[in-house]
């Protein structure tokens, strides 16, 4: 032993208290900065209330000066130029965003972006121009039902097959929003199917987009100001060839110069407010899933259609309400689907047992 002893080699190893360098893709991974706050030290709890926070209150002006831009008489023709200028203001605030980040690389390679941007597009222009044909609440109600166009893809393109849930559930949607656009064809005069073929198109596009803005972000861990930045920059460059081979952009600058303050005083505040919101939807994807972020903004849509019946006049009719419980319901089996594990319900026969027991319970008192 004393051999072995005197033999032993004594190896030191020494480590830094702190390294010399840190590699920037492991520290943004650690960090999350939304608008310039960083939430990264905060709980997890209060980053989902952060989050959703700011979804409500910023989504809600943004949807509640969207429908006060298009009250103007005569702006109903011009929704793609309304999204052009929506562009240009995202992008001008996420390359000032960008400029207060520690790491301002490119992480998301350019083809990725191009197929968002196009997405974004076709999301966004589609359904502002929609609202030259439609009642805002129906705009708002066709949002909530991206599980169709989703379930119809899955199906189709993947091969994917349902559960009862996820069939209850589209079908529910798929209902409500019939029930929804009948009653809406019959109390607005100017009904146009001109504007359901439009929103059903944006719900294609913003129904992929969720998937490919989670998967580009965790696979390249881009930030969400370069999400914002490049995707809508490329974006506005799509917009502006279109309105230029089609000659939209002459008659739409002429009606806003004469408008300023109605068009372009309230595009800045909505697209101000909608950028906000979309840090914090990013956000929610980054750190929740596209699933909780979906759910959210889903009842966000819904506390906007009770404000736009309060604050803008239109004609109401009861059978909203009764379509709009109906897609509600859709909605619930959605999430209920996905998250089987964590949510619970009682069967058919504990619902029985309980009303039996309360029955007997009452019949006891009773005697």
């Amino acid at each position: 032993m004393a051999e072995m002893n005197g033999s032993r080699k004594h190896i030191s190893i020494s480590v830094p208290d702190q390294p010399d360098t840190m590699s920037p893709h492991i520290k943004s991974a650690e960090e999350l900065r939304v608008i310039g706050f960083n939430l990264s030290d905060l709980s997890r709890s209060m980053q989902f209330v952060i989050c959703v926070a700011g979804v409500f209150v910023f989504y809600l002006v943004y949807g509640y000066l969207q429908e006060l831009i298009f009250s103007l008489e005569g702006f109903k023709p011009f929704g793609w130029y309304l999204t052009l200028v929506q562009f240009a203001f995202y992008s001008t605030f996420g390359l000032i965003e960008l400029q207060f980040a520690q790491d301002k690389r490119k992480r998301i390679p350019w083809k990725t972006y191009m197929l968002i941007a196009f997405l974004t597009v076709g999301t966004m222009g589609l359904s502002n121009t929609s609202l030259g044909y439609l009642n805002y609440p129906t705009q708002i109600i066709f949002k909530c039902c991206k599980l169709i166009p989703v379930m119809i893809g899955g199906v189709f393109i993947q091969g994917k097959r349902y559960n009862f849930t996820d069939v209850s559930a589209a079908l529910c949607m798929s209902f409500g929003l019939i029930w929804f656009t009948l009653a809406d064809s019959k109390v607005t005069p100017n009904f146009n199917f001109t504007g359901i073929t439009l929103i059903s198109m944006a719900l294609c596009a913003d129904a992929a987009i969720g998937n490919v803005q989670e998967k580009a972000m965790k696979l390249h861990n881009g930030s969400n100001s370069e999400m914002v930045l490049y995707s809508y920059s490329i974006g506005f460059l799509y917009i502006l060839m279109g309105l230029f081979c089609t000659r939209g952009l002459g008659p739409a600058f002429v009606f806003c110069s004469q408008h300023p303050m109605q068009t372009y005083g309230y595009a800045f505040m909505f697209s101000l407010s909608g950028y906000f919101g979309i840090s914090f939807v990013l956000a929610l994807i980054k750190l929740f899933g596209a699933l909780v972020a979906v759910t959210v903004t889903t009842g966000r849509k819904a506390m906007t259609i009770c404000l736009s019946f309060l604050f803008f006049s239109k004609p109401f009719t009861f059978f909203y309400i009764w379509s709009g419980l109906l897609v509600l319901i859709g909605i619930f089996l959605n999430i209920y689907s996905k998250n089987k594990d964590r949510i619970r319900l009682p069967s058919l026969c504990n619902v029985w047992n309980i009303i039996q027991k309360k029955q007997v319970s009452s019949l006891s008192q009773m005697v």
